[in-house]
């Protein structure tokens, strides 16, 4: 049964991101978005670990202690800041890198689908905002990239999709400068 309920969730979820990433152009994107979810070793670590109202990988983190779903999925999907780490040459300590704005777009889609996907009918466009304020490793996301999703998100929050969507068509993803720039 959880292969099924497993199966409905990431695709209703990739749906979603596919849906936003096409309205504001990045249709390759949008449609190869968490395509890695259905590879064997996140597929089914997600069936095993599954629950329909978050994501199997906080369970699978908590019962091993990590999960190799997320392991696998953040190496292989440059809209997780996560993917955006490597090795400072000068002081030999992995960081964080400013995320390319089309990543962090589809950042922005993948939150909100998340949001939708996970909370259903208690979804309300702060839901992402406050996932994001709420999260303990906001710490872990650079600086810059944060700051920039926060806006994004914020607007989202307080604009609306429509608005939103425009923006990220019309000025982010054009390169334009953020407010503070």
């Amino acid at each position: 049964m959880n292969l099924w309920k497993h199966f409905k969730t990431i695709t209703k979820h990739k749906l979603l991101v596919m849906q936003g990433c096409f309205k504001v152009g990045l249709y390759w994107q949008g449609f190869t978005h968490d395509l890695s979810k259905y590879s064997p070793t996140e597929f089914f670590n997600g069936v095993r670990y599954f629950q329909g109202h978050r994501s199997p990988i906080s369970a699978e983190r908590e019962e091993k202690g990590y999960s190799e779903a997320w392991l696998h999925h953040k190496g292989r999907n440059r809209h997780h800041y996560e993917y955006w780490q490597d090795m400072n040459l000068e002081t030999r300590r992995y960081e964080s890198l400013p995320m390319p704005r089309k990543y962090l777009v589809e950042m922005v889609m993948d939150r909100r689908a998340a949001s939708m996907t996970y909370l259903k009918e208690a979804y309300t466009p702060a839901s992402s905002l406050e996932y994001q304020l709420a999260s303990k490793d906001r710490t872990l996301m650079n600086e810059k990239t944060r700051r920039e999703l926060e806006y994004i998100l914020t607007m989202l929050r307080d604009e609306g999709e429509e608005k939103t969507f425009r923006y990220l068509k019309k000025e982010v993803l054009k390169g334009k400068p953020f407010p503070w720039e």
